[in-house]
Order: structure tokens, then C-alpha cells, then sequence
């Protein structure tokens, strides 16, 4: 596959200068996320015809629960939440037989003289229906009645909630409690073929081996909420599938009658959360042995919440264990997207499983290959059994029966949607397979197809390569047609060349070197530092646009020997490496002057000498021509707010001086060539530094004038400096010697 991915690449290059991609699918988890009609994937990635899924009986009704087969070789279906027992004959034709008066019948069971065993919930009665009447059997007073079975001895098993008990029943009103499991739930409930008893609890997902009454051992505690379902091989190991809180669905499936709803309701509503990472199915691995399970208090229905929820992230949402004779554990499957619902053992080893993600259907050999062998695309499938040399599926929210016949002429698979990104021209399509088989597109701009997707694109067979016909956009999806028993695809590439988005340059900043060492660290000695300024433009929302921000001027500080250092912020949607270009303009100047080419890195240093005083503009342009050669290369600029360059110190002229006892009064002037002056103040004999104010009182011209009255100067001789800095920090100097 990676040959075909490498040829597919160098035939888009010509297509051209932009750099091409390439959608492909050739595993079993790139598969499996797509649509299935009569056709399988096996665990190696490789679609194939395979039997369909017919439908057998249709309920009308919202869910089925169970499915028992009858002694005649006809079929038993219970169904909710109108609590309704139907008839299926071995030709299919079906019939009402019975109408309980709760709404959900949650199991049945057929005894070998053919009888028939309901279980209605909540407020759950078991019902025993024979010659088309049904008669009260047994109440275990338990408000929910989860699975039947039928014993060795004959007896008739029920697990129950929310007790979490099971009852063993012998005749009518003939019951008592076999075994207390401590958890609030019996959700599955198997005989062994040796006596014994397989059952499955909730919440703490205990795996029971019931011996007889008031003893059972416990063969495993998943680190899963509820033990789903259980099957016995052939070979005496125990299958079990763990999952990550359905029960939940059942309890809120069935509160709408408990609560007084109408019989015709619709089902209450549900969610089930879970919180994973990565993908759908991982390699088999045997998970860490939990805390033992603990007595759990049984749960108060009439207080429980409609919205419940089983919460079981950071773990599978379910697995699928193969207890063995030693008592020894195997992880056999386990996902974190998909629920497995019921087991069917097999012969060798081998079993089937069925999910709710699409209604899917699961066969995993006795050497652990899995394949999925039949999807609904529609239905949660909860049930599977052997019938009539068939394999019948149950589907808990269509209410229909299902059965998988042999393998069929023809079948579909209809791949995800593709997301390029943005919208992208379409290259050439190829695939590796065998046997006939055609491939279709479609395309569109909406996360989801709908009436704006291109039609179906006519049907290809050139597995070599053709060009995808459907329509520039940003989404893509593929439809596989197998036609034949032969036919399979173990890849699909779609090549496509992505919209080139432009870079974007978010800001740009200039400071002096000193500055940025200023800022990260602190003045020594408590002297007062220069002060640090720095001019920051942020992208207005158009990068290719060259207009400055329009931000008030901002000065930089320069000492003497200090450098500029403009450094800017950007990045490109696509990833592509960026190439820089800077260039300056002075105050008055019309031509833009290039400062430095091709550069990678996003900051720049600048001699401070190189620039005179005055105000400049600084423009960064970003480009990634280097990783899109050609007319497809974008390119994006940003021109930065005028900054003001100040080399020069102010000038400071003493007019006069006059001292006269004890006091002085001197007049002097500052002017600086470049920017407003901002700091004005003096010191006698080298003293502290003490401000002074101008003649106009605000400081903020590039000239001012000054007067200095100084009191209480001792006899003899001083010395006074004057210091006035500007803008950019210079200062400049004067001195007067006052005797």
C-alpha cells in the first residue's frame, strides 16, 4: 500500500505547484467507521461480499428485549415498552400473542414441555403462558425482572433488580431466593451444563458462579460497571462481555408505566457518557484485577432520576473476557466506542457478538481474528441466536428481527466523510482489490451530505487510477459496489491538492536590545534605569492589507551602542514554512527600503547607528513559497505603528545666573532636534536629583524654558548641574558655578 500511496503522490504533483495530499484508508479501524450493506471487514482491513441482513419480523413496536425460540421451531419475541408478546412461525408469518399488563417484558423462557415464561416490569411478575392464555406464576416482589433461564433440574431461574437477587421458581406461587449477589442488579443469567449458574451483575460488573443456594464464587470482577451478557463454549470456558452502564436504558425505558404514563408513551429518554481517547477498537489486553466487589444498596425507583447515567471514563466502554477451566482471564475485545450487548458461542472457539454502533454484528474466530460480519445501520442489535440453521439478530430501538443469511451476490460500503481541511481539488482515485467491484464520489461543503452534495458520481473500475470526478469542495466520501463473490478492496487512495491559505502575521514589536534585558531583569543598586518603551501592532483582520494600525507614536530608548530589535508573530493555517522580508520607511518617504531577505527566523537586530533620528515605519512580509512553489504560494504583510528613532541628547543653554545670599536664580532652555522633551531636573555639589517644572508648566515640547529658585544655598562655592532628557532617554547636560 505505501507503493501505491508513493505513485499516487507523484502523479498529482503535475497537477500543480501546490503540494498534494492524499486520503487513504487501508486498516480495519479507517473501515469501520463507514456504512455496511452485505459486505464484511475483516481485522487485516480487507472488505468483502458477505451475507446481508434480512428482515425476518417486524414488531411495529419500539424495542425488543427478547427472543426465545419456541418447541415447534417457531420463535418467541418480547417487546416494550407496550409489553407485548408476539409469535413468529418457522415461514415467518407472525402473530400477537399476548399482551402483558406492565410495559416492558424483559425475558422469557421456554420450559421442555414447550411453556412459555414472561417477565413483566417494573413492579415485576413473572407470567407463564401456555394454549394462548397466560396465568400469574410467581412474584418475587422485586421491582424488576432483568433474565430468565431454565435450570438443569428443570427449575426456572429469574434475576432481578433492584436487589440484585435470584430466585429459583418450581411452580406456580413455588419460589424462593437461591442466592443474594449484593450488587443491585442480575442482568444476564446462563446454566453452565453442570448445575450451576452464570450471573452477571450490576453495578460493580461481578461475574457469579452459583453452585447452589447461598453459594456462588466469584470467577471475575470487571473493571466494568455491568456484566451484559453470557455464553458457555463447548469447550467449558465462559464468555462474558462487560459494559459500560446499559442497564441504565432499561431502568428509564421502563419508568414512563411505573410513573403512570400511557401505554403508547414514547420511551423515555436515555444517555449513556462516556469519555475516551484515540479510537474505536484496541489489541486485546488483559485489564488490571479491580477492588473485590461490595454489597451494593439497592436502588429507590420511585426517586431515581429519569436521566441517570453510567459515567465510565478513562476506561473501555466494553470487553469481551474468556474465562478458562483454571479460572484464568483473557481479553478477547474490548472498545471504547462501541457497547457489546449479547455473545453467541460458537464451535473451536469461536463466537459471534453484536454491538449498538450501527447495529453491528461481530464473528471472532478460535485464533482471535475478528470480522465484522453484518451492520443495521441503524439499530442497536442487543440480541443474537442460532434459529432454524440461521443466525438471528434482535434490534432493541427499530423493534425488528433480523436474520443473516448466506452470503450474498452483491454489497455496498459507503465510506465517512472525509474533512480536506478546506476546499480542495480532487485528484486521482485508486484502489487495490479484486474481483468486480466500482467506486463512486461525492462532495460537498457541509460537515454532513445533504441536498448541497454533488450527486453520486458515475460508477469506476479502473483501480489503476482515474481522475475524481465530483465537484471541488472540502468534503469527500467514496461508495465501494462488490459485486460477485469474489470481490474485495483492501485500500482506497484519494488524492487531493488542498486550498492554500495565506500566512498571517498577528504582530510586530521593536525595542531596543538593552530594553529587553531591562525587562526581564532588575536595576542594580536601586539607581533609577533608562526608561523602556515598545511598539506592539496587532493584525487588523485582513494580513494582506499594508496599513499601519493607526496607534498613537511611540518612542523607543537607544544608549549609545544599543541595537533595534524587531521581532514579529506569525503563522500559517496549513503549517507551511514561512520566508520573512523586512523593510522600512522613513517619516516623508514614499519608496519602502529593504532591510533583509529571506529570513526564517522572526526577529531581526539592527545596528542603532544605522538609522537616523526621525519616525519609521516598519513592514514584514510573510510568504510560504517555499512549501507551495508557484501561482498557489501566498503571501501576507504588516506594517507596524511609527516608531521614533532619538540618537541625539537635548541641548540645555543657561541664559542667566544670579545668586544673591543664600539663594540663586538661574533661567536656561532645552532643545532637542527629534523628540519632546520629558524630563527636566538638577543637583548641586552632586547631591540628589531634584525636578523642575517649565515657564508653561507641561512639559512637552521639543523646547522649553525654565527658571530655577534655589534656597538656603550654604556660603561658598557650588556647583549646579542642569539634566533634561527627551523622549528617547538622552539626556543632556549644563553646568553653573555659583560663588
Amino acid at each position: 500500500m505505501k507503493r501505491l500511496l508513493a505513485v499516487v503522490l507523484l502523479g498529482v504533483t503535475g497537477l500543480s505547484a501546490s503540494s498534494p495530499s492524499a486520503w487513504e484508508m487501508t486498516t480495519f479501524a479507517d473501515f469501520l467507521k463507514g456504512k455496511f450493506e452485505g459486505v464484511s471487514l475483516g481485522r487485516d482491513g480487507r472488505l468483502a461480499v458477505a451475507a446481508k441482513l434480512e428482515t425476518l419480523f417486524d414488531s411495529g413496536q419500539p424495542v425488543i428485549w427478547a427472543v426465545a425460540p419456541a418447541a415447534d421451531g417457531g420463535l418467541y419475541v418480547a417487546t416494550g415498552h407496550r409489553g407485548r408478546v408476539f409469535k413468529v412461525e418457522r415461514d415467518g408469518k407472525s402473530s400477537l400473542l399476548w399482551t402483558a399488563p406492565g410495559p416492558e417484558v424483559f425475558a422469557l423462557a421456554v420450559d421442555a414441555k414447550g411453556a412459555l415464561y414472561a417477565a413483566v416490569s417494573p413492579d415485576g411478575k413473572i407470567y407463564r403462558i401456555e394454549g394462548g392464555k397466560a396465568t400469574e406464576y410467581f412474584d418475587p416482589k422485586a421491582k424488576y425482572i432483568w433474565t430468565l433461564t431454565m435450570g438443569s433440574d428443570g427449575a426456572l431461574y429469574a434475576g432481578t433488580g433492584a436487589e440484585g437477587k435470584v430466585y429459583r421458581i418450581t411452580g406456580p406461587g413455588q419460589g424462593e431466593e437461591y442466592y443474594a449477589t449484593g450488587q443491585a442488579n442480575v442482568t444476564s443469567l446462563v446454566a453452565d451444563g453442570q448445575g450451576r449458574l452464570l450471573a452477571g451483575t450490576e453495578p460493580n460488573g461481578v461475574l457469579f458462579r452459583i453452585s447452589a443456594k447461598g453459594k456462588a464464587f466469584v470467577l471475575y470482577d470487571s473493571n466494568l460497571p455491568e456484566i451484559r451478557a453470557v455464553a458457555v463454549n463447548t469447550d467449558g470456558s465462559i464468555l462474558a462481555a462487560g459494559l459500560g452502564g446499559a442497564l441504565a436504558k432499561k431502568v428509564q425505558a421502563a419508568q414512563p408505566a411505573a410513573q403512570g404514563a400511557a401505554a403508547d408513551a414514547a420511551p423515555a429518554a436515555y444517555s449513556v457518557t462516556v469519555t475516551a481517547a484515540e479510537t474505536d477498537i484496541k489489541p486485546p489486553e488483559v485489564p488490571k484485577t479491580p477492588p473485590a466487589a461490595t454489597p451494593v444498596a439497592a436502588p429507590q425507583p420511585t426517586t431515581q432520576s429519569a436521566a441517570v447515567v453510567q459515567d465510565v471514563s478513562g476506561v473501555e466502554r466494553s470487553a469481551i473476557y474468556r474465562i478458562n477451566a483454571d479460572n484464568t482471564v483473557d481479553t478477547l475485545f474490548s472498545s471504547k466506542e462501541e457497547n457489546v450487548y449479547d455473545i453467541l458461542a460458537g464451535a473451536g472457539g469461536a463466537f459471534s457478538f453484536s454491538t449498538d454502533q450501527n447495529g453491528r454484528v461481530y464473528a471472532m474466530s478460535g485464533d482471535r481474528k475478528l470480522t465484522l460480519t453484518a451492520q443495521s445501520n441503524e439499530a442497536e442489535i442487543v440480541r443474537l441466536l442460532r434459529w432454524n440453521g440461521a443466525m438471528l439478530a434482535a434490534a432493541a430501538n427499530m423493534g425488528r428481527l433480523y436474520r443473516l443469511g448466506p452470503a450474498g451476490a452483491a454489497g455496498t460500503y459507503e465510506s465517512p466523510v472525509y474533512d480536506a481541511g478546506s476546499v480542495a481539488r480532487w485528484g486521482r482515485l485508486r484502489w487495490q482489490g479484486e474481483g468486480s467491484v466500482a467506486i463512486r464520489t461525492r462532495s460537498g461543503n457541509s460537515g454532513r451530505p445533504d441536498d448541497t452534495w454533488s450527486e453520486w458520481s458515475e460508477p469506476t473500475r479502473a483501480a489503476a487510477g482515474t481522475q475524481i470526478a465530483s465537484p471541488n469542495a472540502r468534503y469527500l466520501q467514496l461508495k465501494a459496489e462488490f459485486t460477485g463473490a469474489g470481490a474485495a478492496v483492501t485500500g482506497i487512495v484519494a488524492a487531493y491538492l488542498p486550498q492554500n491559505n495565506p500566512p498571517q502575521i498577528r504582530s510586530i514589536t521593536a525595542l531596543t536590545q538593552a530594553s529587553a534585558v531591562t525587562a526581564s531583569g532588575s536595576s542594580k543598586g536601586g539607581a533609577s534605569s533608562t526608561p523602556s518603551f515598545s511598539v506592539t501592532v496587532t493584525d487588523t483582520g485582513d494580513p494582506g492589507t499594508a496599513t499601519s494600525t493607526g496607534t498613537a507614536t511611540q518612542t523607543l530608548s537607544r544608549a549609545q551602542g544599543q541595537q533595534l530589535m524587531l521581532s514579529w508573530q506569525a503563522d500559517d493555517p496549513d503549517g507551511d514554512r514561512l520566508v520573512y522580508q523586512v523593510d522600512f520607511r522613513g517619516d516623508g518617504e514614499s519608496t519602502w527600503k529593504s532591510l533583509r531577505r529571506n529570513l526564517h527566523e522572526n526577529t531581526l537586530l539592527i545596528d542603532g547607528d544605522a538609522l537616523a533620528d526621525g519616525k519609521y515605519l516598519f513592514r514584514v512580509a510573510a510568504s510560504d513559497r517555499e512549501s507551495n512553489a508557484g501561482a498557489s504560494a501566498r503571501d501576507a504583510e504588516l506594517v507596524s505603528s511609527p516608531v521614533l528613532i532619538d540618537n541625539t541628547a537635548p541641548v540645555v543653554k543657561v541664559a542667566s545666573s544670579k545668586r544673591v545670599g543664600t539663594a540663586a536664580d538661574i533661567e536656561f532652555a532645552a532643545t532637542d532636534s527629534a523628540s519632546a522633551l520629558r524630563r527636566a531636573e538638577w543637583s548641586v555639589d552632586a547631591g540628589p536629583w531634584t525636578a523642575v517644572a517649565p515657564v508653561d508648566g507641561v512639559l512637552d515640547s521639543e523646547t522649553e524654558q525654565f527658571r530655577l529658585h534655589i534656597a538656603d544655598l550654604p556660603a561658598g562655592e557650588h556647583v549646579l548641574v542642569l539634566r533634561v532628557a527627551d523622549s528617547g532617554g538622552n539626556a543632556g547636560l549644563a553646568k553653573v558655578v555659583l560663588q
